[in-house]
């Protein structure tokens, strides 16, 4: 019984833990395109959504930046990289499946 309790303790913890971290975010993007601004629309309505007041997303845009893309190994655009909180993590694609995209940010458990 006291493992329950235990158990159940850690988890209310690990729940407020998670509503009142701050999410660093970098979205990376190929230009002003219709691929770019959905993808760009679509985090940010998912961040006020989930997160409001507790994120910082940068966009960067891969033509204007392109000595960007070593520092966090992108591959493909658009790419979203959760920075903090650890583990980081990377979502490519153009950001319009909501349950991918919190999956990754670690807002919702699997299955």
């Amino acid at each position: 019984m006291a493992k329950k309790a235990g158990r159940k303790k850690t988890m209310e913890g690990a729940v407020e833990e998670s509503l009142t971290k701050k999410y660093v975010l970098r979205l990376y993007v190929s230009g002003i395109t219709p691929r770019s601004r959905v993808a760009i629309e679509n985090i940010k309505r998912v961040c006020e959504e989930n997160l409001k007041g507790r994120y910082d997303l940068e966009v960067i845009d891969i033509y204007q930046q392109p000595e960007r893309i070593k520092e966090d190994q992108i591959v493909a655009a658009p790419t979203l990289i959760k920075k903090l909180p650890l583990p980081l993590r990377k979502i490519i694609g153009d950001m319009s499946s909501t349950d991918r995209i919190l999956i990754g940010l670690d807002l919702t458990v699997k299955g």
